[in-house]
């Protein structure tokens, strides 16, 4: 893979940095009774009284208008506050694309073995590695097969891919081994401590959707080992073993914005990729189970949501009554006396579409969100001595979460700290009040 070098004129000093970050920390913590309370859960949300207007207008829409305006919330014509709150989302969500350079791929084969939409995500993100000096150890971490470790290997680059799941390793290995592509698929858990030695200097771990923890562990162990290369495409932020998100940078650590499980969610509440018939079972899901916390609010004669699983898609195929029922008996309700089914399962599709629609004002937070967290993680390796590069690799197309984090050391200083960070993004206009 070719070297690159930055240009000076992509850089944001420190001070720019932390300015993004607090204006996005200061828009979050000043609006989070909007954005925290979840519809699905109640069944109504403090906000809607302040903002009756919005409130009612939101409320009165069909669900397939919800299902339409999903995945641009930011265009619906709403009465305000809607709309003044989504162009100050707009601006401080506003990223730009990282400069990419297509590469030959070294066997073409390995396209055979990957899932159409994954090998243009390995396209992209690879096309977006481009560092000063020219990686020599390639480190797949959470490798899964090692489909993007076998697309980066070029000319005499190392290939380790890291995975825990047995299965997945032999089969990594097995497909490496079919393509002859000198690689080493070793099976490991990243979160133990056995992990600790397995990064070297010489390793650009790269990680694309590694979860959570799991992303947030190898910027640990990279800053630790001292590589001088790594890159991260977050994914799923709410997969942490603690209940409550904790901060990374020193910066981070001194906000007010207390995150949890439930906050972090907010990311997944996003319909790209998905094909229509697993829309359609989502949406049979979710308004059967609201169909269900209506009945458990009236067995119970308690006003409060009742926790309960998603069932199998199996029980989607059953009546109604029966995927009830079953809820019933994992919760320990008696159904009591006969039920309106057909009532309940209409009632329930009927409170999806005001969930849908009141999870539009969630949904303008979802990307100011997720930027503030890959900030802390920026900000994060810039302390431990890292230059770091932050835009998107691909278009949402192929999948939201399309945040790209690269950081580099350079081979002279590894452990000084460079305060510079290219960002790829225009610097925010200053809040207004709302």
């Amino acid at each position: 893979m070719d070297t690159c070098t930055v240009s000076d004129a992509a850089l944001m000093n420190t001070g720019q940095l932390l300015d993004r970050f607090a204006a996005l920390d200061e828009f979050l913590f000043a609006h989070q009774q909007l954005w925290r309370p979840t519809p699905f859960t109640q069944r109504q949300l403090g906000w809607e009284l302040e903002h009756a207007e919005l409130s009612q207008w939101l409320r009165a829409r069909s669900l397939e208008q919800a299902e339409a305006a999903h995945n641009h919330p930011q265009l619906l014509d709403a009465p305000q506050p809607f709309q003044a709150i989504a162009q100050r989302a707009v601006q401080l969500s506003e990223t730009h694309r990282l400069s990419a350079q297509v590469h030959a791929v070294s066997n073409p084969r390995a396209a055979a073995a990957v899932p159409g939409r994954k090998w243009q995500q390995l396209e992209a993100f690879s096309s977006c590695l481009q560092f000063r000096e020219k990686p020599v150890h390639w480190l797949d971490w959470c490798a899964g097969k090692g489909h993007l470790g076998r697309f980066l290997v070029q000319d005499s680059a190392a290939l380790t891919c890291i995975e825990r799941d047995p299965e997945l390793v032999e089969s990594g290995q097995q497909l490496s081994d079919k393509l002859n592509i000198p690689s080493s698929h070793v099976q490991l858990d990243v979160m133990h401590e056995q992990a600790n030695g397995i990064l070297a200097r010489t390793h650009t771990p790269v990680a694309l959707h590694a979860c959570g923890d799991l992303h947030v562990r190898l910027m640990r162990l990279a800053s630790a080992a001292g590589c001088r290369q790594l890159a991260i495409a977050p994914c799923c932020y709410n997969r942490i073993q603690s209940t409550h998100y904790q901060p990374l940078s020193a910066t981070a650590q001194k906000t007010r914005l207390q995150l949890d499980r439930t906050d972090l969610r907010l990311l997944q509440c996003e319909t790209v990729t998905a094909g229509l018939r697993i829309r359609r079972q989502r949406d049979q899901s979710m308004a059967w189970r609201l169909g269900f916390d209506l009945l458990q609010r009236e067995l119970r004669g308690i006003d409060e949501y009742l926790p309960s699983p998603a069932l199998a898609v199996m029980w989607l195929q059953r009546p109604f009554a029966d995927y009830c029922a079953e809820l019933a008996r994992l919760k320990q309700l008696d159904l009591g006396s006969r039920q309106d089914w057909s009532r309940l399962e209409a009632a329930g599709w009927q409170q999806l579409a005001k969930v849908r629609n009141l999870e539009l004002v969630r949904s303008l937070f979802r990307r100011p969100l997720e930027i503030w967290l890959i900030l802390d993680r920026a900000l994060y390796l810039q302390e431990q001595g890292y230059q770091v590069r932050l835009g998107t690799f691909c278009e949402t197309r192929l999948t939201p979460r399309n945040l790209l984090l690269l950081a580099e050391r350079s081979r002279d200083a590894p452990g000084s700290v460079d305060n510079s960070v290219d960002t790829l993004w225009k610097t925010p206009a200053k809040p207004r009040s709302y």
